[in-house]
């Protein structure tokens, strides 16, 4: 009988231990502490810092809309992308809303929420560079250099279709453009829109050759494995915030137009 007891008391207090490791990071704990905090990159126009430090974009849109309807404060972490699983597993961010496309390998690591948002990968291309070439396989070979971002669904796409060029790994995508800007590389895959604002913003340099993406894909949020009442809270908001039409007007405002940039700052 008191084995019994013992066994049951020990059981007992095993159960008590998991269910508050399993509250690390819920929708409770983020309730009590009064802040969401999100971990994100600067991708232009995901996310993007004004020159006085502002953070804006439509993840931080996102996200600060995403907290106000919790009604909590929005506390952002910006690291480079390839950083972005580490935070969140190290605990130092409830939620990833960084733009992140949903792959079985991020799917090993992290739960993601239900899509919200599309997305595709396209290219930008040097025009001095490219001016003779007539396709995409000529644009694979070896002697042409490909800039990617590292970590991201483009870095592996651009090793697959240009697997006989040269890739050229960057941290982040002010640095991948500026490669492509100076000439250093003959193409940048990425994440659209940003080849197509890069060509309308160095017209005389940068082209987008292809009509149509190389690859499109779905994005989503991604919180810690074993958090299921905070992930059920995400699918909701997303479900309900597509239902009212913020989040298809807020992503049109960011990605089908230039408007926000009369917005910035001068």
């Amino acid at each position: 009988m008191r084995l019994t007891q013992c066994l049951a008391g020990a059981l007992l207090a095993l159960g008590m231990l998991c269910a508050s490791t399993a509250q690390a990071g819920t929708l409770e704990e983020i309730l009590e502490r009064g802040t969401l905090r999100v971990g994100l990159s600067l991708f232009t126009p995901w996310a993007l810092q004004d020159k006085d430090g502002s953070l804006r974009g439509f993840e931080v849109q996102v996200a600060t809309q995403l907290a106000r309807d919790i009604d909590v404060k929005p506390e952002f972490k910006v690291v480079e992308w390839d950083q972005l699983i580490d935070t969140l597993d190290r605990g130092e961010v409830d939620v990833i809303i960084a733009g992140m496309g949903i792959t079985p390998q991020r799917a090993l690591r992290v739960n993601f929420t239900i899509p919200y948002a599309p997305s595709g990968i396209s290219m930008a291309t040097y025009l001095e560079g490219t001016k003779d070439v007539k396709s995409l396989a000529e644009m694979n070979a070896p002697g042409t250099r490909v800039a990617v971002v590292a970590g991201t669904v483009s870095d592996k796409l651009a090793r697959e279709v240009f697997d006989r060029a040269e890739i050229k790994v960057f941290p982040t995508s002010d640095a991948a453009k500026e490669a492509l800007v100076k000439g250093e590389v003959q193409a940048y895959v990425e994440s659209s829109p940003i080849p197509r604002f890069i060509a309308l913003e160095y017209p005389d340099k940068v082209d987008v050759p292809l009509s149509k993406p190389l690859l499109t894909y779905k994005t989503a949020m991604a919180v810690r494995k074993g958090d299921p009442d905070f992930l059920a809270f995400l699918n909701a908001w997303i479900t309900a915030r597509e239902a009212d039409g913020w989040l298809p007007t807020t992503h049109k405002y960011w990605f089908k137009s230039l408007r926000w940039r009369q917005a910035l700052p001068k």
